[in-house]
């Protein structure tokens, strides 16, 4: 797919329609050289980038806060999205030689609730299936949940400080490295089924842990062991103190049954506290779950799907079967991760049930032992067993959980070297080089082409949770330093090519900003290399900073200056 137009407008009429071509297209400002006043910067470049972005998935937030800073709004910016109702209209297209070739055309605006809307190809879609339908829609044939639509095409658009400082890591910061390991085994070819559900057990992982974290959070488990081998010592003693005692034989039988029943009460109130921290972390995880569930009301849209049909050639999905995917996806995967809140919820109530006839058994105890004339003499002795009674008990019910969490975690570990069988199996990572070979000839290539330098992707078989894992990184073939800005644009570039001999579903275009440090003749270069190839390179840049050359090899998309911004707020 490439970006055939950009349209903004607002309820005052079309603001900018901008239209784009195959090879290097530049958003550029035409700030007169001879003014020294002025600057190309803050007339808008990069939000063209983020309009695109925006339309593909992007928060609508993007456009108009700060990047370095996400608590500065432009408070300006966003009340004249909102207030003018502007509407943003984006169609990709497979070619863009041939009129009407299968475009896609993509439409949001910045109001909420209902007044709030996302198109694609005429189609209202909730915002959170908009996504997945613009998975569905540009990559029909993945059949895989992982990796997600935002992360295969987070290599294709890079304003952000992630992606313009990294080759691979072009997620947010809290990406995880499994699902780095999927999307990248994803773009290389070598998809496997698993990919959703090891992500899933690694996060079951992380929860296991979670609730170790509190059960220790206090002491370790070997502490709690030590602690509880002294305190059966110190029960002992205690227990010989008050054997000591001339009692008659029903006082001594009932003290007996008091701790017995007190021990009993504290373990229970214990391992139905714990429970309830495990029915909470699960309940929080399904809860999360449970949000991105779709309850459209299918029978309100059957007319606008029939209209759609009648319109829009080619729809072979319903809109029931694309909603009842996206939620099967996510009921499945809640009731993997929810699959023991049954057992807990019945051992709870099991739990409750048997502390309640264990209060009632220690009320009539006590009577019975306030009715005995012995009971003051021996009230010092039996306080501190209570206590001690009860600090065994809850260290035992710790103990407890704390073996059934690794007990957990050595059982989803299992699952995982299950997947893990496959994954690095002699047959498998063979593919994998091979895959990569194939890529690193472009990679490679381009890079000499362009800088002189060879650049290639390589892998790490790394320890995550005590389990293999492919780890990716580009490196310089020459052993020299190189240029970061370099060896990113060369992936990006050398991607299309490699999908497109593999066959692999890429977007041809690539979104690139601040490329004010790369050398004239680099930028010279990189516009001839892209201009009788398949590929679409869109680069926001000061107009000063580029070189002849480059501006004749070039398709201006658009030009904004001070006194013409992208947005014209300046102008209403």
């Amino acid at each position: 797919m490439f970006i055939k137009t950009l349209i903004i407008e607002s309820n005052k009429g079309i603001i900018r329609k901008i239209d784009f071509e195959k090879g290097l297209n530049l958003i550029i400002d035409n700030t007169p050289t001879d003014e020294v006043r002025l600057t190309g910067n803050n007339v808008g470049k990069t939000t063209v980038l983020k309009l695109i972005d925006f339309c593909l998935g992007g928060k609508p937030s993007n456009i108009y806060t700060d990047m370095e800073s996400k608590k500065e709004v432009y408070d300006t910016v966003k009340d004249f999205l909102i207030n003018e109702e502007v509407w943003i209209t984006l169609i990709l297209s497979k070619s863009l030689e041939k009129l009407g070739s299968n475009d896609v055309v993509i439409e949001r605006n910045f109001l909420a609730g209902k007044k709030s809307v996302r198109k694609i190809n005429g189609q209202l879609i909730l915002d959170k299936d908009f996504e997945n339908e613009l998975s569905s829609t540009l990559f029909p044939d993945k059949e895989v949940e992982k990796p997600s639509f935002r992360q295969m095409i987070s290599h294709n658009i890079r304003y952000k400080d992630e992606s313009l400082n990294n080759t691979l890591k072009t997620l947010d910061r809290y990406t995880s490295d499994v699902e780095y390991e999927t999307l990248y085994l994803f773009l290389l070819g070598c998809t496997f089924d698993d990919g959703a559900k090891k992500q899933a057990l690694f996060a079951k992982i992380k929860q296991e842990e979670t609730f170790r974290d509190r059960l220790e959070s206090k002491q370790n488990k070997t502490a709690y062991v030590m602690a509880l081998a002294m305190l059966q010592d110190e029960i002992a003693i205690l227990d010989e103190k008050k054997s000591s005692f001339n009692l008659n034989e029903d006082f001594e039988n009932e003290m007996d049954r008091l701790n017995s029943v007190r021990y009993d009460i504290n373990k229970t109130s214990s391992i139905i506290g714990k429970l309830n921290i495990r029915k909470n972390i699960i309940e929080e995880a399904k809860n999360e779950l449970e949000l991105n569930i779709s309850t459209i009301d299918l029978k309100q849209l059957e007319f606008l799907y029939a209209e759609a049909t009648v319109n829009v050639s080619g729809i072979q999905k319903s809109f029931e079967d694309l909603v009842s995917y996206h939620n099967t996806m996510l009921i499945e995967r809640a009731r993997f991760i929810t699959e023991d809140l049954p057992s807990i919820l019945d051992r709870i109530n099991l739990e409750e049930k048997k502390i309640n006839t264990l209060l009632f058994k220690e009320k009539e105890i006590t009577a019975n032992i306030h009715r005995s004339d012995s009971f003051d003499e021996l009230e010092s002795l039996i306080i501190d067993l209570n206590v001690k009674y009860q600090q065994k008990g809850e260290y035992e019910s710790i103990i407890a959980q704390l073996n059934e969490v690794d007990e957990n975690i050595a059982q989803i570990r299992r699952d995982i070297a299950v997947i893990d069988e496959f994954l690095f199996s002699g047959d498998f990572e063979e593919k994998l080089k091979a895959q990569m070979i194939k890529f690193n000839k472009h990679f490679s290539e381009i890079s000499q082409k362009l800088y002189g330098e060879k650049y290639a992707l390589s892998y790490d078989i790394v320890e995550k949770k005590n389990r293999p894992l492919f780890k990716f990184k580009a490196f310089n073939a020459n052993m020299s330093t190189g240029k970061k800005q370099g060896e990113i644009l060369c992936f990006d570039l050398a991607y299309i090519l490699f999908a497109d001999d593999e066959s692999l579903a890429c977007l041809h275009f690539l979104l690139n900003d601040k490329k004010e440090l790369m050398h004239d003749n680099q930028l010279i270069q990189v516009a001839e290399f892209v201009k009788d190839r398949n590929v679409q390179l869109v680069i926001s840049i000061l107009k000063d900073k580029l070189p002849q050359n480059v501006l004749g090899n070039a398709h201006i998309a658009v030009e904004l200056s001070q006194e013409d911004k992208l947005f014209r707020i300046e102008q209403r």
